[in-house]
């Protein structure tokens, strides 16, 4: 009889296998891979002591999913949009020097406490992202910056095997798939939505504004998206 796991084994041996994990891109563009990387023992340490803390159970969550994992923040700490700061009081390890905070983070983070704080939002949702992965593109001047997975067709064309089978993935972490949360609702929301009609992986989509676009180009909105987020999150639609 197979030994039973939890919700945090299962991810944790996801994680594992995107250490193994190779991906070609075009010219230009680079993975960030905060599982093989120099920072890998203190990104499995990090993400041992999260993943045991919320998820040490068979529990059944949702899923909610971004774009990819910034390359300063997520591609680095290995925990879907939690900051340096915020990792360090959950976890206990210190993670300076890996990451920085993010106004994202703290648009999210003010959302999960008013769900009812991380313990009880965590019980419900795992958050991820459709390219598990970090992308980064060189501008000409030679700057690495951010870079989503469908920002390029050729670069898509290539990632696109390995964005279905991670999504699968994903799936198996027991999760609930009547209904997905999309971070994202422009490009991200468009490709899942198109990727669902033939995979059927959810029963449902729901699209949610990034909170990059709510804190830098609506200040004067947060409440609104924030119970948007909210509403969503509770089931209670629009």
């Amino acid at each position: 009889m197979a030994a039973r796991t939890t919700v945090a084994d299962r991810i944790l041996q996801f994680n594992e296998g995107l250490a193994g994990t190779t991906l070609e891109v075009p010219p230009g563009f680079a993975v960030v891979n905060p599982f093989n990387g120099p920072q890998k023992d203190r990104v499995r340490e990090v993400t041992t002591a999260f993943y045991a803390k919320y998820y040490g159970d068979d529990r059944p969550r949702r899923l909610v999913l971004g774009s990819s994992p910034a390359r300063r923040g997520t591609a680095v700490t290995g925990v879907p949009f939690e900051d340096a700061k915020l990792l360090e009081s959950e976890t206990g390890f210190d993670v300076d020097g890996y990451a920085v905070s993010r106004p994202s983070a703290g648009f999210l983070h003010d959302v999960i406490s008013r769900y009812g704080g991380r313990e009880r939002f965590y019980a419900d949702f795992v958050m991820s992202f459709v390219c598990p992965l970090g992308l980064v593109r060189t501008k000409p001047e030679g700057k690495e910056v951010n870079c989503n997975y469908y920002e390029n067709k050729k670069l898509l064309d290539l990632l696109r095997p390995f964005l279905v089978e991670t999504l699968e993935r994903q799936l198996e972490f027991g999760t609930d798939a009547s209904v997905c949360y999309c971070i994202g609702s422009g490009e991200n929301f468009r490709f899942l939505t198109k990727l669902n009609e033939k995979q059927r992986f959810f029963g449902s989509i729901v699209p949610l504004e990034h909170p990059r676009f709510i804190t830098q180009y609506n200040r004067g909105r947060e409440e609104e998206f924030a119970e948007k987020y909210l509403r969503a999150f509770r089931g209670q639609g629009e």
